[in-house]
């Protein structure tokens, strides 16, 4: 019970953390790997399959508030597109242990950001 309950848990919280705009996707990274023991390139799997219902709701959300600027989705869509898929080919022909230092140190930069911000 303790195996599902946990996890169920840990992406509610990270949901509705999400859902307030304050990253929730990289708390369940976190929380996934140091909490969970789930391997780091698992976790970002996840992560990205958790992401796209959390990302279908943010853009419907947005559109219906009128909120999307239709020139600049159109300018930057394509280009998204392709570095998502250049990021994705260099994470699976490195190595991992090669991308958690700069991954780490992504996620303190984020962090400090955010906390400045706030």
């Amino acid at each position: 019970m303790k195996e599902f309950v946990l996890p169920l848990l840990a992406g509610v919280g990270c949901g509705v953390l999400s859902a307030w705009g304050i990253g929730g996707g990289t708390l369940l990274l976190l929380v996934m790997t140091l909490a969970f023991g789930v391997d780091q390139a698992a976790a970002q799997g996840i992560n990205l399959l958790y992401f796209l219902p959390t990302a279908a709701m943010g853009l419907i959300w947005h559109r219906q508030n009128g909120l999307l600027d239709k020139v600049v989705l159109r300018r930057t869509v394509p280009w998204a597109l392709a570095t998502a898929a250049a990021g994705a080919w260099a994470a699976t022909a490195l190595d991992v242990t090669l991308l958690r230092r700069p991954f780490g140190l992504f996620l303190m930069a984020a962090a400090v950001l955010t906390l400045r911000q706030k």
